[in-house]
């Protein structure tokens, strides 16, 4: 019986093995949690988030906007999911922390072309098609068996994961609920602030930057993520860099003072029952004793209990230029896909996204149809294209309008208006998509 090998149940191997089945061959889906856990993972469910529950900005004038709505385009398992587990957050879309991952799991467990193996896989099997979906916590025999097969080095960087909150422990009177310029879906607004004076932000600064930090194991550098970078890390560029950061106040009143507070914390809801909330950007490596001294020098967090405490863990990636191809598929072993972190894109939509990508990839290797390469002007195919193309210092990164053609206006002139341009960008992409995906007898949505 012909059947594609999926290892890993993350954003990526869950897409993956969604898009797979959908098309009418079975997948033999591997993840080794809850028996065996990653430092950073807390659940055997599949797609569970790590960081923050935020999925990023959702309309057309942001690039990861664009990739959400092109993946939609293509049923894609992750946005069915999180558009049923959503809560407020703004323009952005956020889901909840566990429920979400528990829909994800429960579509994939309860589809009759799925076959869910809870093991560790050391090995990638040597024939028929495999998309590996481990992640970028890959370690041990697997990561060796796969360094072996790929012939290059790997990369490495750290990231960081935020603390939670208990939403009955934050202090009303000092912190507000709202949305920057009142851009938010409930009337309260989606975010709890908490304002800063110049004195109280002064004081907090002098406490995180002189902190104890957590000792980095197992690494002779420390390489960090920009878009995933610790608190003290930012804070440590300077005493300003945070009010340019998450820690800017900017399109938010203070109703206590009807005032722009110096600098505001935001706390975004974690879970459906808005019993928790994580605090926006605070990404962190210090020790957990000092998390609960210099975090509670935030105003309305004094008396924070912390549901969940922020760890450093260690991320790997592919140095995917030098033997992936733009189909996601080994230079040198073109049964063997790579799809998510692993292949050093950044975010969760976006490893997603390349889950779909390999996926359908592995689909059409399995019937023996022409593999796909997605156009440039799509966002899927200027990610895809980003992390493939040969680059002198690769580095991993979220999807950006910077990855794809320029847009002109009909004069042959640039356009100045950045929304504006957005969208027309997006508008071509959503359009090279549809004739894409008819071209190629794709299925996809309207």
């Amino acid at each position: 019986m012909e059947k594609v090998t999926v290892i890993g149940a993350g954003l990526a191997g869950a897409e993956a093995a969604w898009q797979i089945a959908e098309r009418g061959i079975t997948v033999d889906l591997y993840e080794m949690r809850p028996g065996k856990q990653t430092a950073a993972h807390q659940t055997g469910n599949f797609a569970e988030l790590i960081c923050s529950n935020s999925l990023r900005a959702d309309g057309l004038t942001n690039a990861v906007g664009l990739l959400k709505e092109e993946m939609r385009q293509l049923n894609s398992l992750i946005l069915q999911c999180a558009e049923k587990k959503k809560v407020p957050a703004g323009v952005a879309l956020a889901v909840e922390r566990d429920g979400f991952p528990a829909l994800v799991t429960e579509m994939l467990t309860n589809h009759p072309l799925v076959h869910i193996y809870r093991e560790e896989v050391t090995e990638i099997p040597k024939d028929g098609i495999v998309i590996v979906a481990s992640g970028p916590l890959t370690e041990g025999a697997l990561a060796a068996d796969i360094q072996r097969i790929v012939g290059a080095d790997y990369l490495h960087f750290h990231d960081a994961v935020a603390p939670v909150v208990e939403a009955d422990s934050i202090n009303m009177d000092i912190a507000f609920r709202g949305s920057r310029y009142d851009k938010g879906e409930t009337t309260a607004g989606d975010y709890i602030n908490c304002p800063f004076t110049r004195e109280q932000y002064d004081i907090f600064y002098e406490n995180l930057v002189s902190a104890q930090l957590h000792p980095l194991h197992d690494f002779e550098e420390e390489k960090v993520f920009e878009g995933c970078m610790p608190i003290e890390v930012m804070a440590k560029r300077g005493p300003q860099t945070m009010l340019y950061g998450p820690l800017k106040p900017v399109g938010l009143t203070d109703p206590h003072t009807g005032m722009q507070p110096y600098a505001v914390v935001q706390l975004r809801q974690d879970n459906g029952a808005a019993s928790q909330y994580n605090l926006v950007g605070f990404q962190t490596r210090l020790t957990w004793g000092e998390q609960k001294r210099v975090f509670r020098l935030i105003p309305g967090l004094e008396q924070a209990e912390f549901a969940r405490f922020g760890v450093m863990h260690r991320n790997t990636y592919l140095n995917s230029p030098c033997c992936l191809k733009a189909d996601l598929s080994l230079k040198n072993h073109e049964n063997i896909f790579f799809a998510g972190q692993i292949t050093g894109v950044e975010g969760y939509i976006e490893s997603a996204a390349m889950g779909l990508l390999a996926g359908l990839n592995a689909n059409r290797a399995i019937q023996q149809q022409p593999l796909l390469t997605f156009p440039l002007e799509t966002a899927l195919g200027s990610l895809a294209n980003y992390i493939t193309i040969p680059t002198a210092n690769f580095q991993p990164s979220n999807i950006t309008f910077g990855m794809m053609p320029p847009m002109l206006a009909a004069n042959g002139k640039k356009i100045r208006n950045k929304q504006e341009k957005a969208l027309l960008i997006s508008e071509r992409s959503l359009a090279a998509l549809r004739k894409f995906c008819t071209e190629t007898g794709i299925e996809a949505g309207e």
